[in-house]
């Protein structure tokens, strides 16, 4: 049976090839967009929501996440504060990924996927990393994912920090899931943890495996100068000269961050047509540097936008890397509006593969759509101002209506298939017994003695 749902008289965000922007309707049967129209006509339907003085846009898609990293969110962890990156990988997130367990991935994956779908995000690429809790782990974060109702691309980081064989467990899992019978909404990509932590045979498999199943590859590069420095004394190359070299970039490689790089590894990026999820909030964070995005934008590679397991709000992102280009290059013309939400919709949908179903309001199109009211209007809103306002004055809270698959999952800012008084409760229960054993896993690094 056919399941109808019209969107009326909202001022739509196509971010279709011509990038129209118009005020009008959008009308969904089950999970496809099957009518756009132009002007005030009133698309019927069995459901019909009233987006007068609204933006409708595509749901937004984030490159890059960490779903667990949202169990750090005001941990109280006793330890020396890290000096820089490596330090910040050893004594917080390798302590923390050896903690995790299947239990702890799925209350993460959860409750992150909330705060996603909460603002405006459709559908993610998530890596998870858990060396105690490989075989298998997936399924639980897709549990989590789930019962959210969000789309999900995950897969499990393959490392050999620790072992050789270590690393190759963790491919096993990604192929495992990825061949695995999945709801729709839910795939699996090939992870890789950083060039720094993996031998080059690791590398090959993970390309090679990529391409048998025509998934994304997707591994951090270049985020602090130890990526580079490690590449430089073991191989004599440069990160991205090394991964050229073992024929690890291409249309399906997804490269996080990109931030120590120069211009013969810009080239090298463009020339491969390798994609580059953009951190902007979380290298402030680990201050690591800025990345040359306006440079990469320029050489016509795609660029979208990532949260890296930091802040999970949208339009938090979106406005970051909005302005800190700015300011590095003093120069307020650096990044437009335009660019920056095609970073987070298309550009994103480009990266993971998806950008024939995904990433655009247009006919045929799977029905993830976002209807966003902001709260304080001071200004007129229309056709001619609505980049503006989407970029420089919303936020996550002024989203109203998140729909994803054609499914409405979020209505007037309230989630409508989840209980999340009940996730909260069973959230505090969990993760304050992972806090305890992550406080444990902390204190044999380095403890801060007060």
């Amino acid at each position: 049976m056919n399941r109808t749902l019209a969107i009326n008289n909202g001022i739509i965000v196509t971010m279709n090839s011509k990038r129209e922007v118009f005020r009008g309707s959008v009308l969904i049967e089950n999970n496809r967009i099957v009518q756009i129209e132009k002007g005030e006509k009133r698309l019927k339907a069995e459901e019909e929501l009233d987006a007068t003085g609204s933006i409708v846009t595509p749901g937004f898609i984030c490159s890059h996440t960490h779903l667990y990293g949202i169990l750090l969110r005001g941990a109280p962890l006793k330890l020396r504060p890290p000096s820089d990156f490596t330090q910040n990988l050893q004594r917080i997130w390798w302590p923390m990924d050896e903690t995790m367990n299947e239990n702890d991935a799925y209350i993460s994956a959860l409750t992150a996927s909330l705060e996603l779908l909460r603002s405006g995000t459709t559908m993610f690429a998530d890596t998870f990393s858990g060396p105690n809790a490989i075989d298998g782990v997936l399924d639980h974060i897709e549990k989590g994912v789930m019962e959210a109702g969000i789309r999900g691309v995950i897969a499990f980081e393959a490392t050999q920090r620790r072992s050789e064989e270590e690393g190759y467990r963790g491919l096993k899992e990604n192929e495992r899931y990825i061949r695995k019978d999945k709801n729709e909404k839910m795939s699996g990509m090939i992870s890789i943890h950083a060039s720094f932590t993996v031998h080059d045979d690791l590398l090959r498999e993970g390309k090679r495996l990529s391409d048998r199943y025509a998934v994304p590859l997707t591994l951090h590069t270049s985020e602090g100068k130890w990526d580079l420095y490690h590449n430089l004394e073991r191989y004599g190359k440069r990160t991205f000269e090394r991964l050229n070299d073992l024929g690890v970039l291409g249309e399906r490689t997804l490269v996080a961050h990109a931030v120590q790089v120069n211009e013969d590894e810009l080239n090298l990026i463009a020339q491969s047509r390798t994609h580059v999820a953009h951190n902007a909030l979380s290298n402030m964070l680990n201050a690591v540097g800025i990345a040359p995005v306006p440079e990469m934008l320029r050489m016509g590679v795609n660029v979208s936008i990532g949260n890296d397991g930091y802040v999970f709000d949208t339009f938090e992102n979106i406005r970051a890397t909005f302005l800190i280009h700015k300011v590095n290059k003093l120069d307020p013309r650096v990044i437009s509006f335009l660019q920056v939400l095609e970073m987070s919709t298309i550009n994103a949908a480009k990266a993971l593969g998806v950008s024939d179903k995904l990433g655009s309001i247009e006919l045929g199109k799977l029905a993830d759509v976002v209807i966003i009211k902001p709260s304080v209007k001071p200004t007129p809103l229309n056709e001619q101002s609505v980049y503006g306002y989407l970029v420089n004055a919303v936020n996550g809270k002024d989203v109203d209506t998140v729909i994803v698959n054609g499914e409405v999952l979020l209505r007037g800012g309230r989630f409508t298939k989840v209980n999340v008084e009940d996730v909260n409760r069973r959230a505090e229960e969990l993760v304050g017994d992972y806090w305890r054993r992550l406080a444990d896993a902390v204190e044999k690094v380095e403890v801060l003695k007060l």
